[in-house]
């Protein structure tokens, strides 16, 4: 008797504790979190029209086939039955049929990537109005955030306006990482070398926990952030902020330089400027000064690469950036047509060197 009121009391406790849990993902305050949460309360009903009848039987058949229950119906020679074959093959059919049309339908209209299509289950989005777009950066082990069109850059501290779009275009400086705002969105990956892009809004004013949802070494329960959902009056005092406190703070490729290395428990820093080209390095490696980017990697390959010598033209092309100076790669792999230069570009339908500075990679790709 003791050990059942022990355990009614252990009991009681739990339900206590557990009523005092803040269930974010099931009442979330972003539409694409809270679709997420509906998909998570529709398959959890769908499953329990298994599950509940299968411990209900489960009990029945324990009291009714007891050793002391001399009322049960003993029948050695039973071995099949077609109507329970129907039933117990039929349910989870058709239960699983409708899950997977659930999911199916509901992935490809919360893809990630995907413009938003509504703000909320009562809003439409307003065509006129762009997206904040925030461009982040998973580091060991803190998370950077650029707002190309501020201008600014922040660490560990993230902002937008309630009932816009937000579009985070996402990559890894070292290993991957899980960016993750429950109140927001979905989780999503960042890795390097490669941009993600997460498509979201927040519906509500409010500062909303956002960490890091992949392990990522001794720093990685410290990979937490605050993202402030704001009015626009204040979202502008925000960046005003920013600016003010960050004015003698640029983020060039010194700056991130020093943010790559490691550190525990980072404190949130303002920068009131973002160096033009940075976010591009970042993607691509090549933040450092004498770092190969990937896409001019790339750019070697499709111009014909190199085969053995490619060995030496990796450091003959260190350091050097196609959108910085198109012509320098014709000029080290066919020196034989430097000076032809301007008839080659005119084939190709380019305007002179001087204007090729975004469109020579995007021809080359």
């Amino acid at each position: 008797m003791i050990r059942i009121i022990c355990k009614l009391i252990s009991l009681t406790a739990l339900v206590g504790l557990l009523s005092g849990c803040n269930l974010v993902l099931l009442n979330p305050n972003g539409d694409v979190a809270a679709q997420k949460g509906e998909l998570i309360v529709y398959a959890t009903v769908l499953m329990l029209i298994v599950i509940l009848p299968v411990m209900a039987l489960t009990v029945f058949f324990a009291l009714k086939y007891r050793e002391d229950n001399k009322n049960a119906t003993y029948a050695p020679d039973w071995d099949h039955s077609i109507s329970l074959e129907i039933v117990i093959w039929a349910v989870p059919l058709a239960i699983i049929i409708c899950l997977a049309g659930l999911t199916w339908v509901a992935t490809h209209r919360l893809d990630p990537y995907k413009d938003l299509s509504r703000i909320s289950d009562t809003q439409t989005i307003d065509e006129s109005v762009e997206p904040i777009e925030v461009h982040v950066v998973s580091l060991d082990w803190k998370w950077l955030f650029i707002y190309p069109e501020q201008n600014i850059a922040t660490v560990n501290e993230v902002a937008a306006i309630v009932d816009r779009p937000i579009e985070f275009k996402l990559t890894s400086d070292t290993v991957m990482n899980a960016f993750y705002i429950p109140d927001l969105a979905g989780m999503i990956y960042s890795m390097a070398g490669m941009e993600t892009e997460l498509n979201a809004v927040i519906n509500a004013p409010g500062t909303y926990e956002g960490f890091s949802a992949n392990y990522s070494g001794n720093g990685f329960n410290y990979m937490n952030f605050d993202f402030h959902g704001l009015s626009e009056e204040d979202f502008d005092a925000w960046v005003s902020k920013v600016r003010d406190q960050g004015r003698a703070a640029e983020l060039d490729q010194p700056a991130y330089n020093q943010l790559q290395q490691p550190s525990i428990d980072h404190k949130v820093t303002y920068y009131g400027s973002v160096q033009d080209g940075l976010w591009r390095r970042i993607v691509n490696l090549c933040a450092g000064q004498q770092d190969l980017c990937l896409d001019d990697m790339m750019m070697v390959d499709a111009l014909g690469g190199g085969g053995l010598e490619g060995l030496f033209n990796r450091e003959m092309f260190r350091g050097i950036c196609s959108a910085e100076d198109p012509g320098a790669f014709i000029a080290i792999l066919r020196p034989d047509l430097k000076e032809r230069e301007d008839e080659i570009f005119a084939a190709m339908d380019l305007p002179p060197q001087a204007d090729l500075a975004q469109q020579l990679p995007l021809q080359a790709n």
